[in-house]
């Protein structure tokens, strides 16, 4: 009779454990594949803002080569 009442109180035991780790790694922010998966609070977060910018990043080095190229084809 005992060992059947300790491996009640184990199995529990064990189902509490696993309950308690669940509910604790919940509402955490991470990141998967790229992409970012917000928490429990996403609402209550402060919000970034970024500034449009222009859509092509380069243009200072692009504009930089097609003069070069101006200039060598010039020559």
């Amino acid at each position: 009779m005992k060992s059947k009442k300790s491996s009640w109180l184990l199995s529990y035991s064990l189902a509490g454990l696993m309950l308690i780790g669940a509910v604790a790694t919940t509402g955490c922010q991470v990141s998967v594949g790229g992409q970012t998966i917000p928490s429990a609070y996403y609402l209550g977060d402060d919000i970034q803002y970024f500034v449009k910018g222009p859509e092509f990043k380069l243009s200072r080095e692009q504009a930089a080569l097609q003069a070069a190229r101006a200039r060598a084809t010039n020559k």
